[in-house]
């Protein structure tokens, strides 16, 4: 057949591993509906109830009307019509920071976006200046936000994280090599609860040290936060980054697809930074942002806004609320999956993995190569779906371990795709001994 295009006449990054990543693994899962998915990342779906989706956009269509004074003809304009291009919750994401996080800002620094992808992609666009920006990320690094660099041509540089979730001096370490080379080191991208995929979280101390740095380095910090709401058991939530942040040095990543509904996709931005204009004038990050997303998406849906603006009212605009089944669940989970992981392989032996103080993830460290086909092979000949750490790093070396996920799953699915992982860790170790003695 011949081709009416060739793809290297197209964007370079469409050949990009970080973005056939999401297709590859999405695909595997299509082949093998029968697998027993320990891979996705996708929130429980065991509360999920169409009557709530009415439920929450009558509440919001009775917040337009009674708490905001909209006429009959303005509320059906909002929910119906092209909307505002930051969005129509904004003021109640920003009543959700203050009750949950203790973040105050202004309702117009905020964004909102269709999803946290979109809000990642607005602000690595505007960062992006010149040819000399680059971007750093905690290394392994959630592969949406890879690849969104990519394709804006924002060249990513890992920084160390390890069991901290950061490594402060490495972080230092890269800013100033990338400054010796000539280049502008703009942000760095950080996870600080439950990072996906490594699971490892940054302690209060290690927060204000980060903040600390950022303001020496006069560094940018990217703060996404998709599992805070979820620590394993009763403990206190650490403060976000953005809490402790005073010198508006944080820009805040926000997502509802894990706390509400990941089908409305809506997600947020909070960029309070003030930007100088040559004429003098004085704005926010946030108003430059809604410049980008006006020539991109336009607006987020109205009608899944609404929903997800219902939901947060229903619930004094309190997430921690509307979570404590999820929290619950996903407790239960990642600790039927650590304890499940010791009976099977137990402490002394070449297999190791992590313990999460919370969020979706557990790292398993195995002692053997994880590729792409190992995770073919195991879906087709074993039925049990994982993720290869590799797909995490952007330097194409092997990675000998996988990362597991527990949102999604039952405490049945987990044993079952544990005993499946155990069946094939087996195999592997007796087969690569056997290819070592011949």
């Amino acid at each position: 057949m011949t081709p009416d295009l060739r793809l290297t006449d197209l964007h370079p990054a469409l050949d990009d591993p970080a973005l056939t990543s999401m297709n590859f693994l999405n695909e595997v899962a299509q082949r093998y509906p029968d697998a027993v998915s320990l891979a996705a990342g996708r929130p429980y779906e065991e509360f999920f109830d169409v009557a709530t989706l009415h439920r929450h956009l009558d509440r919001f269509r009775r917040h337009l009307a009674e708490d905001l004074g909209q006429s009959p003809t303005q509320v059906h304009r909002t929910l119906f019509q092209y909307g505002r291009t930051k969005g129509i919750v904004h003021h109640l994401v920003t009543r959700n920071l203050a009750v949950d996080e203790g973040i105050t800002v202004d309702d117009e620094a905020v964004v909102v976006t269709v999803g946290c992808q979109e809000a990642m992609f607005l602000v690595l666009r505007a960062l992006r200046a010149t040819p000399r920006d680059v971007l750093l990320a905690v290394a392994p690094t959630y592969v949406g936000l890879t690849g969104a660099a990519r394709l804006l041509d924002l060249p990513v540089r890992p920084v160390a994280g390890g069991p901290a979730g950061v490594d402060l001096a490495d972080l230092r370490v890269q800013v100033h090599r990338a400054r010796a080379e000539g280049l502008r080191p703009r942000a760095c991208y950080v996870m600080p609860d439950f990072a996906n995929p490594s699971g490892a979280s940054i302690d209060v101390a290690g927060r204000r040290r980060l903040l600390d740095l950022a303001a020496e380095e006069d560094l940018l910090l990217l703060e996404d936060n998709p599992y805070g709401l979820f620590p394993a058991g009763d403990g206190d939530r650490p403060p976000t980054l953005k809490a402790l942040d005073t010198a508006r040095r944080v820009v805040y990543l926000g997502s509802f697809a894990k706390t509400v509904l990941p089908g409305a996709r809506v997600g947020y931005v909070v960029a309070d930074q003030r930007v100088g204009a040559p004429d003098g004038t004085v704005g926010l990050l946030a108003d430059q942002l809604a410049k980008i997303k006006s020539m991109v998406t336009v607006n987020t849906s109205a009608l899944a806004q609404a929903v997800v603006g219902g939901a947060l009212l229903e619930h004094g605009c309190s997430l921690v609320a509307a979570t404590v089944r999820e929290r619950a669940a996903y407790t239960r989970n990642l600790r039927h999956l650590v304890a499940g992981l010791a009976r099977r392989f137990g402490d002394a032996g070449p297999v190791r993995w992590n313990v999460p103080a919370g969020g979706f993830f557990v790292v398993v460290t195995v002692p053997f190569g994880v590729d792409d086909a190992l995770l073919d092979r195991s879906a087709r000949e074993y039925g049990v779906l994982w993720t290869p750490m590799a797909h995490f790093y952007d330097d194409g070396a092997p990675v000998d371990a996988l990362r597991l996920s527990v949102s999604a799953v039952t405490p049945a699915e987990i044993d079952r795709g544990l005993d499946r992982l155990a069946a094939l860790v087996a195999d592997e170790l007796t087969r690569r001994v056997g290819t070592a003695v011949r």
